[in-house]
């Protein structure tokens, strides 16, 4: 029972914070039923959102610096595919053989398998798979290689 009393204490302790009163808390934190006093807490008032956050402020800007970025995930594209071209002649791929798109994207295989292929500016899409895995079609071949972006 140490896990209401504690929180008791931390909202007691920040009164700007909440609208609630030390009375308020109190009621809730005497009734008996849990399901009863979850209801009390959830029906105390709160501040309004617009104290908290000034009205018409712009949200922060992710900071330039790319090793400030590290290990955060990235927000997920809206894209399920992507389609281009691979120009010139593509001779098929071994594993961990970067392919060049015509969009200026890079992708390399990451799934270990081979293919091998006499095409001239084969159309290829980048499809997301389940996990967020990547897989590269080759317009009229059966075999589609787990790819990652590398640039």
């Amino acid at each position: 029972m140490k896990r209401p009393a504690l929180l008791l204490a931390a909202l007691c302790a920040a009164p700007p914070l909440l609208a609630a009163t030390a009375a308020d808390l109190q009621r809730c934190r005497a009734i008996g039923d849990a399901a009863a006093r979850l209801a009390c807490y959830d029906a105390l008032a709160l501040p309004a959102a617009s104290a908290a956050v000034p009205t018409g402020a712009a949200p922060a800007a992710p900071p330039a610096d790319p090793a400030a970025r590290f290990g955060l995930r990235e927000p997920a594209p809206a894209v399920d595919a992507v389609e281009s071209h691979i120009p010139g002649r593509f001779d098929g791929w071994d594993a961990r053989t970067q392919i060049r798109l015509a969009n200026g994207q890079v992708w390399q295989i990451s799934d270990g398998s081979r293919g091998v292929y006499r095409l001239d500016s084969p159309r290829v899409r980048i499809r997301k798979g389940a996990l967020g895995s990547f897989f590269l079609e080759i317009e009229g071949q059966n075999q589609s290689p787990r790819v990652r972006r590398v640039q």
